[in-house]
């Protein structure tokens, strides 16, 4: 296995790895500044007011987007095993 294949393995991981984790964290991004706003306007500093909206946001966003994550998770792992005898045999 050459090194330049192990580089594009780890680039391919950590590409799957941010496309995977975005949908949820943009939606607790979303989320989170929305009610940050709503604070800042009606002077309400409570951490459970942030919290619990974030949260069903983000269970939400991933109950959505379950099937779509899970099948690029399983195209990305069956590519990956697929390509394990050409690493090792060299061809």
């Amino acid at each position: 296995m050459e090194p330049q294949e192990v580089v594009d393995i780890g680039r391919e991981a950590l590409m799957q790895s941010l496309t995977v984790a975005l949908p949820v964290l943009l939606a607790g991004v979303v989320v989170g500044l929305f009610v940050s706003f709503v604070q800042a306007l009606t002077q309400i500093n409570d951490q459970t007011v942030t919290f619990v909206p974030k949260m069903v946001a983000m269970l939400a966003v991933l109950a959505f987007t379950m099937p779509w994550l899970l099948q690029s998770l399983m195209e990305y792992t069956r590519g990956l095993f697929e390509s394990i005898p050409q690493s090792v045999l060299g061809g």
